[in-house]
Parts: structure tokens; sequence; C-alpha cells
């Protein structure tokens, strides 16, 4: 019988993580003290029936209702690496704008550490929060800890 981390490599590896265009709304809350950009990107998420976090793909669900929902800096590093796969994997299906919810972000937080790069490196994105990815990125400024 297959072990949990086990099935979550393979929904990681293969689990459907697509979005319309301008449709992926990223987010970071690693080693911050609150939820918040969680909660802004949430709230966008409802309010915009195309936009999906990769908490609401299919891939995402599937790992969530394995019980391995929380934190990157809380979970441990072999959960943090299965969700970093599926981040890069789900930047890499985007395409169009990219919805950010990343003030105050973390060096440490995926977002740095994976989905930034993977923006970079997605020509089929060309924008996050409406602005040129490479601008952005530019100006992004991530909290050093």
């Amino acid at each position: 019988m297959e072990d949990i981390i086990g099935k979550a490599w393979r929904i990681a590896k293969g689990g459907d993580v697509s979005t319309a265009p301008d449709g992926a709304v990223v987010y970071s809350v690693s080693y911050m003290p609150t939820s918040e950009n969680k909660t802004r990107a949430q709230t966008f998420v409802r309010q915009n029936k195309t936009a999906k976090m990769l908490d609401d793909t299919p891939c995402g669900k599937a790992l969530i209702d394995l019980g391995l929902d929380g934190r990157v800096d809380e979970v441990g590093e072999e959960i943090t690496k299965i969700w970093q796969l599926a981040s890069s994997r789900y930047i890499r299906a985007a395409s169009g704008n990219i919805n950010a919810f990343v003030a105050g972000a973390d060096e440490r937080s995926t977002f740095c550490t994976t989905e930034l790069r993977e923006i970079l490196e997605n020509p089929q994105i060309t924008h996050i929060n409406n602005i040129e990815k490479n601008t952005f990125a530019a100006g992004f400024q991530p909290a050093r800890y």
C-alpha cells in the first residue's frame, strides 16, 4: 500500500494544476506572523470567477485532503518539497497576468525560492499584479531573516 508521502509525490508530479489565462493566484505566508496574504488571495478568488490558487486546483485539493495543508515553515522539509514541486508545475502551466499576494514575503518562502523564478522563466506569463513581470521582480524586496 502506498504511504501518504508517496501518494503526495505522485499527486504533486501529475495532478491537474491548470488555470485560466490571467487566473493564477499566488500568496506568501511562510515565516510571517499572520496569514493576511492568504486571506487577501482567498477574497480575490471569491470575487473573480476565473481566479484560482494552487489550493483550488485538483492537485492542491488532493494534497490538502491528505492532510498536507500548512505553512512551509510548519510542515517539514519533505512536505515543503512536495508543495514546491506542485507550485513549480502550477506556475509553468499559467499564462498572462499572475495575481500575487506577497507583501512582506520572506526570502525563504515558496514564492521567493520557487514561484518567482518560475514566473520569470515562463514566457507565457507576462505580468505580475498587472506590472510587467521583470519590472515587478526588479522592484520586489523579500523580507530577510
